[in-house]
């Protein structure tokens, strides 16, 4: 429903990136009765129009975990799983049940490669912090649990076509180049705030210099294409968060206007220096001859 909102918006574009969710595939929300799979064939569709997709993954806490109510399993609050105990040997119980939570993803993230699906992939988000239970337990427990997810894709499973985004916010939680092929940050500002946020794009290119792209991996407002080009704060892209980001409650399909007006969604997606899913060449293609 959001792409039908920001194409009825502008006339006829959609986004180059639909951001997409692994939280439905958590093994404790499957053993709750959690929603259908529906967010992988989703992804193989889009892929399939022209389209990018993106993944993070609200890891719902394992279920002996979890406390009420229990779809909310991935914020601190509503979980006594300690990151650091299981990382540290002090819960195998929790360590083993934490494996078989990455073995489901993995088995979900096979069928996008198996589809030749490409994605930008960010695990672990906004781990410092600290609603997360990833980033619960601090820095050193959070990087632990960070290297084990990207040896277990990378080298267990052979997942050659994740692109690793790192979101942890804060520079002391980077876990190296060797691990990490973009860097993101998540930032809501308000509501009708354009401005390039400059402020904090800055201090994440002191992480890795040019080395890594810098995206806004998650968005409240679409910051203004002007703006962000004038003060060189070039944001590899935006990933606007759904529901009421995005659409009106009380009109179908309709763009909601509380946290970027129609007039901004036209001048970003109408700016060449935007690209839209009609403006990507056919990635399917590369490598074939």
């Amino acid at each position: 429903m959001e792409n039908q909102a920001i194409w009825r918006a502008t006339g006829g574009s959609y986004p180059a990136i639909l951001g997409l969710d692994m939280m439905e595939y958590s093994l404790s929300r499957v053993e709750h009765g959690g929603k259908s799979d529906k967010a992988v064939p989703q992804a193989i569709d889009y892929w399939n129009k022209g389209g990018i997709v993106s993944f993070c993954w609200h890891w719902n806490a394992p279920s002996p975990y979890l406390k009420n109510p229990w779809y909310s399993g991935f914020y601190t609050q509503y979980t006594s799983f300690n990151l650091e105990k299981v990382m540290n040997g002090k819960d195998e119980a929790g360590f083993k049940l934490l494996n078989q939570d990455i073995d489901a993803i993995a088995a979900q993230l096979l069928r996008l490669k198996e589809a030749g699906v490409p994605v930008l992939w960010r695990p672990l988000h906004e781990a410092s912090g600290g609603w997360f239970w990833w980033g619960a337990s601090g820095k050193d427990a959070y990087l632990k649990l960070y290297h084990l997810l990207f040896e277990r894709l990378t080298n267990e499973y052979g997942l050659n076509n994740l692109i690793w985004i790192w979101n942890a916010q804060d520079p002391e939680w980077y876990p190296g180049d060797d691990e990490v092929d973009l860097i993101g940050i998540d930032i809501y500002p308000g509501e009708r705030v354009y401005n390039a946020q400059s402020a904090t794009f800055l201090p994440l290119t002191r992480i890795a210099g040019e080395r890594k792209m810098i995206v806004l991996s998650e968005n409240g407002c679409i910051p203004d294409p002007e703006e962000v080009f004038r003060n060189g704060t070039v944001w590899g892209y935006w990933c606007t968060w759904g529901g009421e980001f995005v659409l009106s409650n009380t009109k179908f399909n309709k763009p909601s206007e509380r946290h970027t007006e129609v007039s901004m969604i036209k001048k970003a997606y109408s700016d060449e220096r935007v690209i839209t899913r009609a403006d990507i060449p056919d990635l399917r293609r590369t490598g074939e001859e």
